[in-house]
Formats: structure tokens, C-alpha cells, sequence
């Protein structure tokens, strides 16, 4: 037996009695925590592959999500309600070494209200689909992404950073130089559509006291490039 027969038949093993009708419209609900690793909007990966279209594509196989596990990339079977079924219900003991660490919907009919929500929206052109039928606000198609940085001020792009001791020194366009606790500081890298031009990284606040920061780069070449040591 191949390993992606042997993935599919361990699959199949798993699945319990028929699958129970399932509502879309309740399946939604089921959806919110699926948004919170999931877009739909196609090509926009987040910390999981963007379900659009997934439902007619094999398993592991989103075009430019890299983080699948070894065992799901090399699985090789198509997603069907059944094989689904068996995945919601427990991702660990479907495949061993999912990254995929979440506990499972363990409610039959939960999961069927999911997947039959997931027929709509994870098919080809899904998304708009089931925006069109009433099902989602267009603003689930993107879930958690981050909106797009867009034209920064320029009081948030920054000119250089320096490190020095515990804080890091960053100033902006606008001249002004701030120091911050480099504990309160989170220096991330967004290299897709959402993030900041190349050589230019941007500080945005995180929404907490005033005191905690992003630093916003697109790049590794970036971050080495515009971050310096010194006092």
C-alpha cells in the first residue's frame, strides 16, 4: 500500500455512521473558529492555507503555503464531506504529526452543518458564492488577515532604528527619535500584499496601553539593513 493509500484508508477508518444533514446557515457558526486560521479569499494564507477552492484540490496542496506538515503534504487524498467528517472531528488522529494542533469538532451535526457550509464556500469561486447567497458578510472572505498598511505617515515610516542596551531608539520621516522598551517592541516581517514597500518598514501601536509597538518590515534584508547597534 502507498503512503497516500494508506493515508486515505486510515481516513475512511475513521469515518463514523452517514453523515447527518447539515445547514449552512448554522454551519457558519461553526466557520467563526475556522476564520481565525482560514481566509477564503483565494491566495491569502494566513496562519493556515486559504480554503477557497480547497474542496477541489488534494490535501496539502494550496499553492504557496508552505507550513503543511510532511505527513499531510505527502497524503495525497482529494477532500470529500466523508474524509472531511473525519478530519474536523479529530485532525491529530487522522494524521499523525498535523501541524494542525486543534481540538476537533466533536458534535456529528455540528460537523455537518460545517462541512455543508464548507461545500459552498470552499468550492471553486466559493467565497463570492456564498457571499452572494447571504451566508457571510464580504468581510469573512479575507478572516483575520491584517488590512493592508497602505500609505503610511510619515510619523510611521521609519528612517533607522538603533538597539542600544534594553531599548531600541527608532526614528521616524517626520525627524522625531523615540525610545522604547525593547521588551514592548515586536519586530515582524509581512512580505505579502499587506505589508510596508521594500525599504521602508513602518511602526504601528498594538492597540494595548500606547506603550507596546510593531515594527513592520518586508523583508529579512530589511530588518538587517535598518537595524543597527549602538549607543
Amino acid at each position: 500500500m502507498s503512503l497516500a493509500s494508506g493515508f486515505l484508508a486510515g481516513a475512511l477508518a475513521l469515518v463514523g455512521p452517514a453523515l447527518a444533514d447539515g445547514d449552512p446557515k448554522k454551519g457558519v457558526d461553526q466557520f467563526r473558529f475556522c476564520a481565525a486560521c482560514h481566509a477564503l479569499e483565494p491566495g491569502l494564507h494566513t496562519t493556515g492555507p486559504s480554503l477557497a477552492g480547497f474542496m477541489t484540490r488534494g490535501a496539502g496542496t494550496a499553492e504557496g503555503y508552505v507550513r503543511y506538515s510532511p505527513n499531510l503534504r505527502a497524503a495525497g487524498f482529494e477532500w470529500t464531506p466523508e474524509v472531511l467528517d473525519a478530519w474536523l472531528e479529530d485532525p491529530a488522529r487522522m494524521i499523525d504529526g498535523t501541524y494542525m494542533d486543534v481540538p476537533g469538532v466533536w458534535d456529528a451535526q455540528g460537523r455537518a452543518d460545517l462541512i455543508a457550509f464548507l461545500e459552498i464556500a470552499g468550492g471553486e469561486g466559493g467565497g463570492e458564492r456564498a457571499v452572494a447567497m447571504g451566508l457571510i458578510e464580504p468581510g469573512w472572505l479575507r478572516g483575520v488577515a491584517p488590512t493592508p498598511i497602505g500609505e503610511a505617515t510619515p510619523g510611521q515610516r521609519i528612517a533607522s532604528i538603533r538597539h542600544c542596551a534594553d531599548s531600541y531608539f527608532i526614528r521616524t520621516e517626520d525627524g522625531t527619535e523615540r525610545p522604547h522598551w525593547e521588551k514592548n517592541v515586536r519586530l515582524k516581517i509581512d512580505s505579502t500584499e499587506t505589508g510596508p514597500p521594500q525599504g521602508v518598514p513602518v511602526v504601528l501601536p498594538t492597540g494595548r496601553m500606547g506603550d507596546r509597538i510593531y515594527v513592520i518590515f518586508r523583508s529579512v534584508d530589511d530588518l538587517r539593513a535598518l537595524v543597527s547597534e549602538g549607543c
